[in-house]
């Protein structure tokens, strides 16, 4: 699904057959002009979006914009203001809130989880935990707030997980069967990863090869530095399960690679934000 089709489904979905309210009191054109007032400091994201969701309503808009993705904002700030019938500025106003408040809330999430391991190795991961139809926005906001993305969906990177395991037996059979799959169909070389439970399962992992990285799920911080220095280079390793903002850095000082958390994306507390018609704005300086 396309930015376009997402956002005219989610008009539709707010819209209907048009906003009652504000038909009554605007029957008619009328001017005027409003601000993006910030009201939390965080890590903006989803200016473009925003932009996109008024010009999908009325062309005619005209944004100034003073705060881009990726920046710093803080109380107060004024990200963009706009221009042009009131009754559009209404019309796009909550659409464009939930998209920038929710993607900056996760770009904020990510820059302080990025901020709490400065100066080590491990690199922060998404996961596929996003919301439906919004994975392509959420993992864009994970990159503004500094983070790194892990696969986009089933297709494009081999995970061998638990399930996967204790249903055909064992780690060496799913491996193998990973790869005559990978063959039979033309994508040999494509990226694998396996998910171990235990020192037991990852030693059985390095004995039979064939994956490029580790994925070490709910070891605890002590029991992740032995692992990295067991298989000392030899894999990727990436550590899973239970990390938060608080023990985040604990897990980065083992060594380990990435660092990967569902929270990024399904644990967000959206940025506070508002959307204010003014009756003064810079046009009326220039």
């Amino acid at each position: 699904m396309t930015l376009d089709e997402i956002i005219d489904q989610a008009l539709q979905e707010d819209l209907g057959d048009g906003d009652i309210t504000t038909r009554a009191i605007f029957p008619d054109p009328t001017p005027g002009r409003a601000s993006l007032l910030v009201k939390e400091d965080g890590i903006l994201a989803g200016v473009p979006v925003a932009e996109k969701v008024f010009r999908r309503v009325d062309p005619g808009l005209e944004m100034k914009i003073f705060r881009k993705d990726g920046d710093q904002v803080f109380t107060g700030d004024i990200a963009f203001e706009l221009k042009g019938n009131v009754a559009s500025i209404l019309a796009g106003e909550r659409l464009a809130l939930n998209f920038l408040q929710r993607l900056s809330g996760i770009a904020t999430q990510t820059a302080r989880m990025v901020k709490e391991i400065e100066g080590l190795h491990a690199k922060i991961l998404d996961t596929r935990k996003t919301t439906p139809n919004l994975r392509e926005l959420e993992k864009y906001a994970v990159r503004t707030g500094g983070g790194f993305n892990h696969r986009s969906g089933l297709y494009d990177m081999v995970l061998i997980k638990d399930n996967h395991i204790d249903k055909v037996g064992s780690i060496v059979n799913a491996i193998r069967m990973v790869h005559r799959h990978l063959e039979k169909t033309g994508k040999k070389g494509m990226k694998i990863e396996i998910e171990v439970r235990d020192f037991e399962q990852m030693v059985e992992v390095m004995n039979e090869g064939g994956v490029d990285r580790i994925l070490l799920d709910n070891f605890t911080p002590e029991d992740l530095a032995d692992a990295v220095k067991i298989i000392n280079g030899r894999f990727e390793t990436e550590a899973s399960g239970g990390i938060t903002l608080g023990n985040i850095r604990k897990y980065a000082e083992s060594g380990v690679d990435y660092i990967s958390a569902g929270s990024l994306t399904h644990h967000i507390q959206s940025l506070d934000m508002s959307l204010k018609v003014v009756r003064r704005t810079v046009w009326d300086d220039e």
